[in-house]
C-alpha cells in the first residue's frame, strides 16, 4: 500500500527556536499525488501552504509492506490504547533530492528541511529505530487503517506459549560432600 505524509512545520513561542517540524497525518496514497511526483525522487516533498500556525508540506513516496515475522510489534500496536503510525524523518540539508521544482526556492530559505523517510506500525521497528538514533514521532491512526491492522493481527500473530520456570529453590544446592 502507497502512503503520503503531510509534515507540519510548528511556529512556537520560545527564545531560542522559532518552530519545530512533527509529522501530522498519513494519508492514503491512491495516485491522487501522481501529478507532483517525478521518477528520480522516489520521495518528493511540495509546499502545501502557510497559515498563522505555521507551514504544511506533503512527502509522497511511501510504501507500506506488511510482514508476518513482525505481527508481535503490529499486536503490540492495536493492542494499545491509541493505536499509531510511526514516522521515521531526518532534518536534510541537501533538499534538491526531495523536494518538487514549484517549491524547492522556499524549501531553500532555510538551511534544513524535515523529511520523512519511512512510515511503519509495528512497535519493535519503531523500537528499533530509535535505538539507532533515528527521529520517530507518533500520528494516530484513523479508525479504518486500525481495523485494517486488527484483521491483519488476526489472522498472523499467535502468541508464543508461556514456559514456567522452576524456581531456583527446587533446582537444589551446590553444596560441597560431607566427611
Amino acid at each position: 500500500m502507497r502512503f503520503a505524509v503531510l509534515m507540519r512545520k510548528q511556529n512556537i513561542d520560545n527564545p531560542w527556536i522559532s518552530y519545530r517540524w512533527a509529522p501530522q497525518e498519513v494519508l492514503p496514497d491512491f495516485g491522487q499525488y501522481d501529478s507532483q511526483k517525478q521518477p528520480s525522487k522516489p520521495i518528493c516533498g511540495q509546499f502545501l501552504g502557510r497559515d498563522d500556525g505555521g507551514e504544511s508540506w506533503l512527502f509522497t513516496g511511501f510504501e507500506l509492506n506488511l510482514f508476518p515475522d513482525e505481527a508481535e510489534g503490529y499486536y503490540l500496536n492495536v493492542s494499545a490504547t491509541t493505536p499509531s503510525w510511526f514516522v521515521m524523518w531526518r532534518l536534510e540539508e541537501d533538499i534538491d533530492r526531495y523536494i518538487d521544482e514549484q517549491s524547492l526556492a522556499l524549501a531553500k530559505t532555510e538551511s534544513t528541511c524535515a523529511v520523512p523517510h519511512r512510515i511503519c506500525v509495528s512497535y519493535n521497528e519503531a523500537a528499533r529505530l530509535l535505538d539507532g538514533g533515528e527521529s520517530v514521532d507518533l500520528v494516530l491512526m484513523s479508525e479504518e487503517h486500525a481495523s485494517w491492522l486488527q484483521e491483519y493481527v488476526n489472522d498472523n500473530y499467535r502468541p508464543e506459549p508461556k514456559k514456567r520456570h522452576k524456581p531456583a529453590s527446587f533446582k537444589g544446592a551446590n553444596r560441597p560432600a560431607e566427611e
